[in-house]
């Protein structure tokens, strides 16, 4: 008995420290010197964002290297040498996986794979993981689902080489069937069918309560970034909100919507956003049209860069880049570089604001400490206030109503109390106006 214990205890212990081990894996960055030349600091900066990628996947990086290529090789990517020198690493620190941060065809992955003896992947399946990982509503996970059947179904590997046919033809005598790879193909594309359909549905209903949004129409001001700037953070500070937010990339997925009020008193609707990276998968950018829709739709854009990462110049480019990308596919209107705002944020690590030098489109801030953000909102509050118009109604005095709804809806500039009525002077938004008219027709406007 005390044996069968024992053994009982062992095999318990062995289970436990078995599920304490940790996936190992090395993280390689093909640099070609034709493309980028010899910039050794963008290349580093590149390594670091693999890593980070990597790592947000709770994998444990036990080497990282950038291979400078001469020429890219079709069967394997990587130089024959560098192939061999990458085998001999992965056996002597037990690799359990290799991040490749490029894109790699089917048959290089495989090869690599074969060289190796462990798991490949690239950097379009290390993202597609990731957001696999952290989406959380319905829209983002089938939109995750739908861009790995999409990167998988390039990358089917004949396995089933014993069967010569999975299915049968048509007829009793058979035919020439269907061989697995066809079958998983299939059903590959009819679940991409499935996928489809779901998410045009569920894209209607998000278009349906856009569509609610703007009959209580309230200020779009959505928040846009690099992965890992401080969106989800800033949107935190200026919300009150406990939206996920890590110091690791793609902490945030999903996009989140809250209320916040200005300093004039007008509500807005903030929107937090999924970041931008380089060389996203183009499956992603697709997959991820639903949060993009809600920066087409924002009156205000706010730009929120790390302004504290060595690579902050290329973080905004490659953002831009997304945005001019949008604008060409007609998701995003022409005039979207005039509604944004450039937020310089975690000017804590460089000695506050002051050490910032900034124009009229941008705005040092601390989403951290909170330095800047009262100056943020009162920028955000004068941005919104163009292209308001000014008008004065004569309201009955019993009419609180209409007194209510233009100072939940406008901002009140000026008010003088009568015997039988209030003039108030307000700013309201062309929309606004045309509302508040339509619903109370009985009071006649006047242009102050």
């Amino acid at each position: 008995m005390r044996r069968q214990t024992g053994t009982f205890l062992l095999a318990t212990s062995f289970s436990e420290k078995k599920k304490k081990v940790a996936t190992r894996a090395a993280v390689i960055l093909p640099w070609e010197r034709s493309a980028h030349g010899q910039d050794v600091r963008a290349a580093e900066a590149r390594l670091e964002e693999a890593v980070g990628l990597t790592a947000s996947i709770g994998l444990v990086i036990v080497r990282k290297d950038v291979l400078l290529l001469r020429s890219r090789r079709s069967a394997t990517l990587l130089g024959k040498g560098q192939v061999d020198s990458l085998r001999i690493a992965v056996k002597a620190d037990q690799v359990d996986v290799v991040v490749v941060d490029a894109k790699l065809s089917p048959a290089q992955q495989r090869n690599l794979e074969t060289e190796c003896g462990c798991k490949v992947i690239d950097r379009t399946g290390l993202i597609l993981d990731i957001f696999g990982a952290r989406a959380a509503t319905k829209e983002g996970t089938l939109q995750v689902e739908l861009a790995h059947l999409e990167y998988q179904r390039s990358r089917l590997v004949r396995l089933w080489t014993h069967l010569e046919r999975q299915r049968g033809g048509f007829g009793f005598l058979g035919g020439p069937g269907e061989t697995q790879i066809e079958a998983d193909r299939r059903m590959i594309g009819d679940r991409i069918v499935r996928l489809k359909k779901d998410l045009e549905q569920v894209r209607r209903t998000r278009g349906l309560h856009r569509q609610a949004r703007k009959r209580v129409p309230f200020p779009v001001v959505a928040l846009v970034g690099y992965t890992n700037a401080g969106k989800s953070t800033l949107f935190n500070a200026l919300t009150g909100a406990t939206v996920y937010a890590q110091d690791q990339l793609f902490a945030t997925l999903d996009p989140t919507m809250r209320a916040i009020d200005l300093p004039s008193g007008r509500r807005v609707i903030l929107s937090d956003t999924v970041g931008f990276i380089s060389d996203l998968p183009t499956e992603l950018i697709a997959a991820f049209r639903a949060t993009l829709e809600e920066v087409a739709e924002a009156d205000i854009i706010l730009h929120v860069r790390d302004v504290a990462h060595p690579d902050s110049a290329s973080q905004k480019k490659d953002v831009l880049g997304v945005l001019e990308g949008m604008a060409k596919d007609d998701m995003l209107e022409q005039d979207w570089p005039e509604r944004i705002i450039e937020v310089l944020n975690k000017v804590d690590l460089l000695g506050g604001p002051e050490a910032i030098p900034q124009t009229e489109d941008t705005i040092a801030i601390s989403a951290i400490t909170g330095e800047g953000l009262e100056t943020l909102l009162a920028r955000i509050d004068a941005r919104i206030t163009q292209g308001m118009e000014t008008v004065r109604y004569c309201l009955p005095l019993a009419d609180g109503a209409a007194s209510a709804w233009l100072y939940q809806h406008g901002e009140v500039v000026a008010r003088k109390d009568k015997d039988e009525q209030t003039d108030i002077t307000v700013r309201l938004s062309t929309e606004d106006r045309a509302r508040f008219e339509r619903q109370f027709s009985h009071i006649q406007p006047m242009i102050a």
